[in-house]
């Protein structure tokens, strides 16, 4: 699917972990179709949001490593960027979640970020996780599945 059509008629768009790792770290793959997601938002045509679960998963390794530069680059990505805001995951987007687990058998972490899109009024996720399409509170796009116009 074109990346136009897949975010036809979405205003929000909430993001998991790995498209914001492929972005930062320019994963050969997904790089231009993540830039062309970030120039959407940075350009307001899209607002974006992903939850504090992001910022916990795409620290651990940099700060494994030692690597401060790295973890600076998320920082910035995560909390300068244009429209786009970090949700933190509060009693709502938990009971939420909860019920995303039981429904639809999630890992934590993935009904957190999908609770957190969910609560934020965003029309659909990007995430690189198939598993997640069977989710049907919001239309879940696969990176993997999509390409440049």
């Amino acid at each position: 699917m074109r990346l136009s059509e897949a975010l036809s008629g979405v205003s929000c768009l909430g993001i998991d972990t790995a498209p914001f790792i492929y972005f930062v770290e320019r994963h050969p793959d997904y790089l231009d179709l993540m830039r062309a997601v970030i120039r959407r938002i940075d350009a307001g045509e899209l607002k974006a949001v992903s939850s504090v679960v992001t910022l916990a998963e795409v620290l651990t390794q940099p700060l494994r490593l030692g690597n401060l530069l790295l973890a600076q680059k998320y920082r910035d990505v995560l909390y300068r960027s244009r429209n786009f805001r970090l949700v933190p995951i509060d009693a709502t987007i938990a009971e939420l979640a909860a019920d995303l687990r039981a429904r639809y058998n999630l890992r934590t972490p993935d009904a957190l970020q999908l609770a957190a899109a969910i609560r934020a009024g965003c029309d659909a996720f990007l995430t690189n996780d198939v598993t997640l399409k069977k989710v049907a509170e919001l239309k879940v796009l696969v990176l993997s599945e999509l390409r440049l116009d």
